[in-house]
């Protein structure tokens, strides 16, 4: 029997989603680079009625959706907007000022945000080589932490996440925020229920149309950037006039490419369906196909995961062919022994074993907080970041806790890692690290510019 689950009784039906309608309601209103010590924690005692102070880190791009988020929530404001670029600490102090009564102070340096015991709480909206050792200083600070996806540049940094996050006590909380998607967490439920059987196999895509990124040039860093900040824990490399502020990327020394650009999503997705935790072989195949540039990361890419138990998944990422796949540009395909399911973001679309929909579920309109179309700023993301500051109100755990972001993660380096290298890995399904293999356990963390090495 086919089932339409529309709006109205969906959101009644889930509390996230009665969180998120909450939210939208709610009224908006250079220094060498080296590490700080631990600055002073801050303010644990954050009741139901105070005031949580967050510092927006990075808002050239992902960081200005952090700031629109936050001014929606109740009782949160955001206090500092701190970045490299003269020009995005300019553009997201306009961004919050607009949104809230109290305007924010910017700051070019993150360690001075440490230091300041009237942040409660940071996000990170950073290159990724940047993520794990500036959430690591953030929780020693004693900051909740809210961090984008990849939460690591490699899998031993998020290994060390986990140990951050356990000897700190405060709340970390990845940008995967799919985890908080109200139809999609029902759907998950209904897959482990047993709606299309045993789901055996998942698999996801992401594609896109990306141009070439040429042939940069050695140059000077602009009168704007604080280049040697900018680079951070990453070994010193001279400024390239096709680096910054996207295309790095696609550079190994500060990107992970479009595997965990993009894929960490879907493939989070996938791992929660199945639920399995380490894998135990991996491969990959696919390369620069597209351009002949200076791109070093795949543009087209296939990743396989094998997990005991008879479960597998598998992810393909095309960036410069945007030819779509289940006539969706991304999405996810969980099949089981008694059909499958199509999870396209917040929408769903469960099939029997003939094909015939038997249940789904979609967004009707865009005035819907719920749907899929904004989730980059308002409606689906909002619920992520309200989940994470109910976290830390309330001490219950958040719907993306450091070690399940951390496998998924790691899942998609170990990808990068097997194609690299060249071969398929044989991994350790209790942790994930790569056995009888040296050549690629040396990718499974990188070097650092001394004194940026992150300690716990």
């Amino acid at each position: 029997m086919h089932h339409l689950i529309h709006r109205r009784n969906f959101l009644r039906n889930s509390s996230l989603a009665g969180l998120g309608l909450a939210v939208a309601a709610a009224t908006r209103g250079a220094e060498p680079a080296t590490p700080p010590a631990v600055a002073p924690a801050a303010r644990t005692g954050i009741g139901p009625n105070g005031t949580l102070r967050v510092a927006v880190i990075g808002t050239n791009g992902r960081g200005q959706a952090h700031i629109e988020c936050l001014t929606r929530i109740p009782g949160t404001e955001v206090v500092v907007i701190c970045d490299v670029d003269d020009r995005a600490v300019a553009s997201g102090l306009k961004s919050v000022n607009r949104r809230q009564k109290t305007p924010a102070r910017g700051m070019k340096d993150f360690r001075k945000v440490l230091e300041d015991a009237a942040v409660d709480a940071v996000t990170i909206a950073t290159p990724d080589h940047w993520h794990a050792p500036m959430a690591i200083l953030a929780l020693k600070a004693g900051k909740h932490v809210y961090v984008e996806k990849p939460c690591s540049h490699n899998p031993r940094e998020g290994e060390l996440l986990e140990q951050a996050v356990a000897a700190s006590g405060r709340v970390l909380q990845m940008g995967n925020q799919r985890r908080s998607f109200p139809r999609l967490q029902h759907a998950i439920a209904r897959i482990h229920e047993g709606v299309i059987g045993r789901p055996y196999f998942a698999r996801a895509w992401y594609n896109n149309g990306r141009g070439s990124i040429g042939h940069g040039t050695p140059t000077t860093p602009p009168a704007w950037l604080d280049y040697d900040l900018w680079q951070g824990p990453a070994p010193r490399r001279p400024f390239r006039s096709n680096l910054i502020h996207y295309n790095w990327h696609w550079f190994w020394h500060y990107g992970t490419g479009e595997a965990l650009n993009n894929g960490t999503h879907e493939v989070d997705v996938c791992r929660w369906a199945l639920g399995v935790d380490w894998p135990s072989r991996v491969v990959s195949h696919g390369g620069r196909y597209q351009f002949d540039d200076d791109w070093e990361t795949p543009d087209t890419q296939v990743i396989g995961w094998d997990y005991a138990g008879g479960k597998s998944i598998s992810w393909e990422g095309r960036s410069c062919n945007s030819f779509p796949t289940e006539k969706l540009d991304r999405g996810v395909m969980i099949h089981g022994t008694a059909g499958s399911a199509l999870l396209d973001g917040n929408n769903y679309t469960f099939y029997d074993s003939k094909g015939k929909p038997m249940e789904t579920a979609h967004e009707e309109s865009a005035a819907d907080p719920t749907n899929t179309i904004s989730a980059s700023g308002i409606g689906l993301d909002q619920l992520h970041f309200a989940d994470f500051v109910a976290a830390i109100r309330t001490g219950k755990l958040n719907n993306s806790p450091i070690a399940e972001g951390h496998k998924s993660v790691a899942m998609l380096h170990l990808g990068n890692i097997a194609w690299r290298v060249g071969r398929e890995l044989h991994c350790d399904p209790a942790n994930g690290r790569v056995q009888d293999d040296p050549g690629a356990m040396k990718l499974w963390g990188r070097d650092y510019e001394p004194g940026w090495e992150p300690k716990v």
